[in-house]
């Protein structure tokens, strides 16, 4: 995710099915690093060695991110630090295929 300036937002590309089928494997998300950290809000953090597009669960002053398919593990973190950004939009091919999220 080098090259944007922090708070610009930026596109990526869904990779995998474990955010199915709100986002589909090959969709692509619009991510505003400026925008609002929320509970329930669909947001990419740094993970391993990489980044992770999940929903963000707050509860009880734990935060984790969540996949929307089963059969996939709910990850811990520790806060706000490791979040890059939150999904705005995802694109379509077609206008109808659009989704705003803020």
């Amino acid at each position: 995710m080098s090259g944007c300036a922090s708070a610009e937002p930026f596109a990526l590309q869904v990779l995998g099915d474990s955010m199915g089928p709100e986002f589909c494997e090959g969709s692509v998300v619009i991510v505003d690093p400026g925008a609002a950290v929320t509970n329930g809000a669909f947001v990419v953090a740094e993970h391993g060695d990489g980044v992770i597009l999940r929903q963000l669960i707050i509860e009880e002053g734990q935060w984790s991110l969540n996949a929307l398919k089963t059969g996939h593990p709910r990850i811990r973190i520790a806060g706000p630090g490791v979040i890059r950004g939150v999904v705005t939009q995802r694109a379509g091919r077609r206008r109808k295929e659009r989704k705003n999220y803020l």
